[in-house]
Formats: structure tokens, C-alpha cells, sequence
């Protein structure tokens, strides 16, 4: 019996080429490993997806670089339900499920955490989406689905541009809910800054800035990531924002921006299997082992 096991996608369990991505994926991995072994727990890697593993081998199986779950969603589903059966999962099931689709943000709304204003679209929606751009109000918008990553099929739309997505739009609308944000044009100026959450306890933060001329912050499209304090007003936000959560998340990674108002405001919330940058700050994964630890002694 296996105390954990690290659920990664299998692009990274056995990888015959390493770049600078995978090598990230693999150390951040590798200073998880090493702070639960400290702590007496074993250990194992697989990708979520290998049908060869035993799941009831395992005590407890936590979330890392399952990457690519919102290009497979429905399989994903499926193999959630089923491993729940078999091992316990960290963070838990409904926590998962509830963070897997971007509709928690009206959740978070409701619950008084500031979110950037947004407007979801469903499935069997008639309306252009020009049309549904120009009831917003809003001069400059984003349009993401509401189950992505890696800033999948995320758009800046504005009046001179909106036409040029309409048969995207409705080939995604066909398949899947959209949101529309208004856009919060600080992101290309300040930033989107991450703060790691372990046991409801701000760790450590990075700030990620977007390239030149792009708004997106993630490296996958040049975004760069840079050392980061936060305020104790930022730190404050981001544990009131997970202690909203229920169940409790062991781990969290709270997006901020600054809003058109300049308030803080959360782009996103990320439990199921976000980078934790681990290899910015080594007592991070200290930090991570022993909120875990907590959690399976209970």
C-alpha cells in the first residue's frame, strides 16, 4: 500500500525529451516527493489516466500536472467518479468537481469575493455573439469557456473584432457553456499575482506578467513569472476567498488582479491541479507536505 500517489498527465511520467516545461514539471514533482518522504509517507508518480494502476493501492492520490483533463472533460468525469471509489482524493471530489467548470465564480459572488464581471452562455444559445458582446455595455470583453486551461479558445473581443469569432463562438457554444468578462485592462500593466494557499495559510506568491502587446500571463504564450511580496491586504484576501470553500481545500492557488476600480479581485480559483512554483520558493513544498500530512491524520 502506497501512502500517495502524484496524478500527473502521462506526457510527464516518462518523457523522451525534457525542455524547460517538462523539466519544470518534473522538479516541482521531485520537491514534493522528497517533503512527503520526510515525513515518513511513501510516494509514487502515475499519469490519472494509466489503466495498468491499482487505485486501491494507494491511500490518498493528489492532484499535480493533470494538464490536459479540460481537452478530455467528459473522460475525466468519468475516471473522477470511479477512482473516488477506489482511493481518497486531495483535494476531495465535490471540491474538484465544483472548481473544474468556471460557473464557481458566480458561486464566489454570491459569497461576497469580488470576481470581474461576467455573463455566462449556455449551450443552445440564438443569439450572435455580436449581439450578446453589445447588451454587456462592455467596450472590451474576454470570451473563455467555462472548462479550459492554458487559456484555451480564450478572445479579446471588442466592436471592430466580435465578427471575426462568431463561427468560433458557435462551433464552442454548440459543445460546451461560455462566459464573457469585461475586461480588466490592468492585467497588461500590473499583472495577475498568485498566491499559494496550504491549510487555509498564505505560503508564497509569484507575480505573472503578459508579454508585450498580449493580455494572456501564461508562459504558454510568452508570459514571464517574476518574485512577488504581496500586502497583508492581498494575503488576507486570498484566506478569506479559500475559507469560503466547502469542503475545506488542503491547497489553493488564489488568482489576483486589480479590477477597473482598482479593488482586488479574483481572475481565478484554482484547487484541482494548478503550478505551485514550488522551485520559487523551496519551504513551499514544506509547507505543502505538511498541510497533507494533516489532512490523512485526521
Amino acid at each position: 500500500m502506497t501512502d500517495i500517489t502524484l496524478l500527473t498527465d502521462a506526457r510527464y511520467v516518462n518523457p523522451s525529451t525534457i525542455d524547460w516545461y517538462v523539466q519544470n514539471i518534473l522538479e516541482e514533482d521531485r520537491l514534493v516527493t522528497e517533503a512527503l518522504q520526510k515525513r515518513g509517507l511513501s510516494v509514487t508518480r502515475t499519469n490519472w489516466d494509466n489503466t495498468d494502476y491499482d487505485w486501491t493501492k494507494t491511500r490518498f492520490a493528489v492532484f499535480r500536472a493533470t494538464w490536459d483533463y479540460f481537452d478530455r472533460f467528459q473522460e475525466f468525469s468519468r475516471w473522477l467518479t470511479s477512482v473516488n471509489n477506489k482511493t481518497n482524493l486531495i483535494n476531495p471530489l465535490s471540491l474538484v468537481k465544483w472548481n473544474m467548470d468556471k460557473h464557481y465564480l458566480r458561486d464566489l459572488k454570491n459569497r461576497g469575493i469580488n470576481v470581474p464581471p461576467t455573463l455566462f452562455i449556455e449551450p443552445g444559445e440564438i443569439r450572435s455573439l455580436a449581439e450578446i458582446v453589445k447588451s454587456t455595455g462592455w467596450n472590451d470583453c474576454i470570451l473563455k469557456p467555462a472548462v479550459s486551461g492554458a487559456a484555451r479558445h480564450t478572445y479579446k473581443l471588442n466592436a471592430f473584432n466580435v465578427k471575426d469569432h462568431e463561427t468560433i463562438f458557435r462551433k464552442l457554444i454548440d459543445e460546451e457553456s461560455m462566459l464573457i468578462q469585461e475586461f480588466q485592462h490592468q492585467i497588461t500593466t500590473k499583472g495577475e499575482v498568485a498566491l499559494m494557499v496550504f491549510g487555509g495559510k498564505f505560503s508564497h506568491a509569484v507575480l505573472k506578467k503578459a508579454k508585450a502587446g498580449d493580455f494572456r500571463v501564461q508562459d504558454d504564450f510568452g508570459g514571464t513569472v517574476h518574485e512577488y511580496l504581496p500586502s497583508p491586504q492581498e494575503i488576507e484576501f486570498a484566506e478569506h476567498t479559500v475559507s469560503t470553500c466547502s469542503p475545506f481545500p488542503v491547497y489553493a492557488r488564489v488568482d489576483l488582479i486589480w479590477d477597473n476600480q482598482n479593488n482586488l479581485s479574483v481572475s481565478e480559483l484554482e484547487l484541482i491541479e494548478p503550478e505551485l512554483w514550488f522551485r520559487k520558493h523551496l519551504p513551499a513544498a514544506e509547507a505543502f507536505a505538511e498541510a497533507i500530512l494533516k489532512k490523512i491524520e485526521k
